[in-house]
């Protein structure tokens, strides 16, 4: 019942997290709310919008006159000197002081959208919707005639990134059903089968030594795993998506998570040290205050 307890504990920990994650919205909001100004996070913010818009760039009409040898050449300068222009009023509005605001919105959107994905049937895909940034840059060029001929080209929601792609939607359901059971289950599992493990044991302080170092070692394996996951994961991603902040992204969701099981590590070798030590010291503390007693007494 140790042995169970304690490999039951981490994954009690990773299945209420995953709940809180895939359910609660205001918590994964709180947790990617600092990734605003990550440096990289803004960087590939600022490389997706700008893409998003450059996609919609039409320089056919402007081309016309332009004898046919030199379009090319013509189409690659214009093109260039757009992009430049695009990015640098993108970069002003991702390293602003409303951005906060907005990314909080963007992702606020996103995670209720997830949430409805998995909780409905359907395979509708799931996507970062970054078109609020090129309102806010439309708003900002409201007096530039070029930036806003430009910007009113882009679609309402012309600027996204897919997070969920619609065949994958059924798996990760299933994954939301088994996570959704899981917290309820794994975290009184654990509970009692260490509890009845301690309470049925003949050596009790043995057991509680090996409950605690058991869960220690439990929770390192998790502490190991989340690693090696993130690693291959990082590893497995597009060459398109950045792995900076993709690491940043990685970071700041499974923070909550790494803290808990840092926690058990400590808690289980510190009451694993404190059963090893105590009934010692006890004695020990209590023959020298009878020995004072005694010399008081005589």
């Amino acid at each position: 019942m140790l042995l169970v307890g304690a490999l039951l504990l981490p994954l009690s920990l990773a299945a209420i997290w995953a709940r809180a994650e895939l359910t609660e919205t205001d918590g994964y909001v709180a947790a990617v709310a600092p990734l605003a100004g990550n440096a990289a996070v803004q960087e590939a913010v600022v490389d997706d919008v700008t893409d998003g818009v450059m996609a919609h760039v039409r320089l056919d009409g402007l081309l016309k006159a332009v004898p046919r040898a030199e379009r090319p050449a013509v189409r690659r300068h214009f093109t260039r000197g757009i992009r430049q222009f695009v990015e640098k009023q993108v970069r002003q509005v991702v390293t602003g002081r409303g951005f906060r605001a907005v990314w909080n919105g963007v992702h606020r959107t996103a995670h209720r959208t997830l949430d409805g994905r998995l909780a409905a049937s359907g395979r509708s895909p799931v996507t970062l919707d970054l078109t609020p940034v090129v309102e806010r840059v439309k708003r900002q060029l409201s007096h530039n005639g070029m930036g806003l001929d430009l910007l009113r080209r882009v679609p309402r929601a012309g600027v996204e990134i897919v997070l969920l792609k619609a065949p994958d939607v059924p798996r990760i359901r299933a994954v939301y059903e088994v996570v959704r059971t899981g917290a309820l289950l794994l975290p009184p599992a654990a509970a009692l089968c260490l509890t009845g493990g301690l309470l049925l044991a003949r050596r009790r302080r043995r057991a509680l030594i090996w409950a605690g170092l058991g869960c220690a070692a439990a929770a390192g394996l998790l502490a190991a795993a989340l690693a090696l996951v993130r690693s291959r994961t990082l590893d497995a991603l597009p060459a398109m998506v950045s792995r900076p902040a993709a690491g940043a992204y990685a970071d700041a969701l499974t923070g909550p998570l790494r803290t808990g099981v840092w926690l058990v590590i400590g808690a289980g070798t510190l009451t694993a040290a404190l059963a090893a030590a105590g009934p010692p010291a006890v004695r020990a503390l209590r023959a020298r205050r009878s020995a004072a007693r005694i010399g008081a007494g005589s």
